[in-house]
């Protein structure tokens, strides 16, 4: 039982940090197979393919933030039950999660196919690279429900204490999709399609073993899963996973939105946001794990009413996050040159590597906010107090849309990126706030 329990157990930095190193290295190596897709087409096939990779990269962040959210959101459930022993409703919470879910991306994923182009055309893709960009598109679209189902489950498995098996998997599903990456491109000439299709079968492949693995692990919790799917319980997880999902995927909403102030700045400098962004889709992994591992941390200690437990736990994930965003700064301001240039190669034009470089030298400075708004957001969301935490996320969304929308097209681009440290300041004060007034103790 001390073994299932280490997040009840164990002093509160090393239980955090044994819970969140697993989802760094995970969520490192999922992030580390997104870039590949750009590095290969950037390096391989051009800076046009990596525009067109880079220009629905918004909205499709978008959906792994969706899934990564209601994974999270449904978590906070099975774990709560974990925390009391209760393992029937932990599985039927987890059952319920995953058709839920599995559902929801097979909806999403048909609508997206059918309108892949007018998408991309609403977001004001430049003529060149629309063809490659929506042909990306309608096959990432394939692969939603894979994509839901992977990230689902890996939230399942940390609600269990488990976050081992989604980092071993992560790593089999990194190390494959870069080999079928290198084979569609550089082997059999697919181009913007290869790597989409490398991404889909190796996600497909990581799935099914998930699943499998699931459901050998829950054979060794006792109590019998009378439902497979439960009414009360799929709104409990949907009140938590909704404004979840709002939280996880407030960055990528906005930067969807500000796609198109992007997009009209035409290829070039397309191709050096694209490849910033990579690069901070990649800095950001301990800050989000952070705000993961608060969030099932508090509400396990939550559910075995150890609410002191959590204000301990919150006090030592400070001292995590300066130490990351320490090092994060150091690496951008030292090396932005170099990291653009694996995206663009040395052939990258003037306007594509100077936005890039514009982007990481400005915001190195900034990371260690969107930490602490994470692990704030993780308390308030693991506690289930949800109304501070969807405002404090809807001022950071609109903070950045309005800036970009109003003075980017009168000023410049770096207007995008400018007004980002401001609205995750505007969060985690709102967040804190809400943290301090105490509310989630009663929760």
């Amino acid at each position: 039982m001390s073994d299932r329990e280490y997040l009840l157990k164990q002093p509160p930095l090393r239980a955090i940090l044994t819970f969140a190193v697993p989802i760094m290295l995970g969520n490192l190596f999922q992030q580390l197979y997104t870039m590949a897709d750009s590095v290969i087409v950037g390096r391989f096939v051009g800076e046009s393919a990596l525009a067109a990779v880079g220009a629905s990269y918004s909205l499709t962040s978008v959906f792994i933030a969706v899934a990564i959210g209601g994974g999270i959101g449904a978590s906070v459930t099975a774990s709560r039950a974990f925390g009391a022993r209760d393992y029937r409703t932990m599985k039927e919470s987890i059952s319920t999660s995953l058709i839920s879910f599995l559902v929801l991306s097979i909806i999403l994923g048909t609508i997206g196919l059918l309108f892949c182009r007018e998408i991309m055309t609403l977001l004001n893709t430049p003529d060149e690279i629309l063809p490659d960009a929506a042909l990306y598109l309608g096959i990432y679209f394939l692969g939603l429900p894979f994509l839901f189902m992977y990230n689902i489950l890996s939230s399942m498995f940390n609600a269990l204490g488990k976050s081992r098996i989604p980092l071993c998997l992560l790593i089999f599903s990194s190390i494959l999709n870069i080999i079928l990456d290198i084979l569609t491109v550089t082997k059999l000439g697919m181009g913007v399609a290869g790597v989409a299709w490398a991404t889909l079968v190796s996600q497909g492949i990581s799935a099914v073993i998930s699943f499998s693995v699931l459901l050998w692990t829950l054979r060794n919790f006792e109590g019998r899963c009378e439902k497979l799917w439960d009414k009360a319980l799929f709104g409990k997880i949907i009140t938590i996973s909704l404004p979840s999902i709002l939280q996880q995927s407030t960055v990528s909403i906005g930067m969807m939105l500000v796609q198109s102030v992007v997009n009209s700045f035409g290829a070039e400098m397309l191709a050096g946001f694209s490849s910033a962004m990579r690069i901070e889709s990649l800095v950001v992994v301990p800050m989000a794990a952070m705000g993961n591992a608060m969030s099932s941390y508090t509400a396990q200690n939550m559910g075995a009413e150890k609410t002191e437990r959590v204000v301990r736990g919150y006090r030592v994930s400070y001292g995590i996050i300066f130490t990351a965003a320490i090092a994060i700064c150091l690496l951008l301001e030292l090396a932005p040159e170099t990291l653009i240039t694996m995206f663009l190669g040395t052939e990258g034009t003037e306007a594509a590597m100077s936005t890039g470089i514009g982007y990481l030298s400005f915001m190195g400075w900034f990371y260690a906010l969107i930490g602490l708004k994470m692990i704030t957001d993780g308390v308030l969301r693991g506690a289930g107090d949800m109304r501070i935490f969807t405002f404090a996320n809807m001022v950071n969304l609109s903070i950045r849309v309005l800036v970009a929308f109003i003075f980017a097209p009168r000023i410049g681009i770096q207007m995008v990126w400018m007004a980002v440290p401001i609205g995750w300041a505007a969060n985690y004060l709102i967040s804190l706030w809400g943290y301090i007034r105490g509310s989630w103790k009663r929760k």
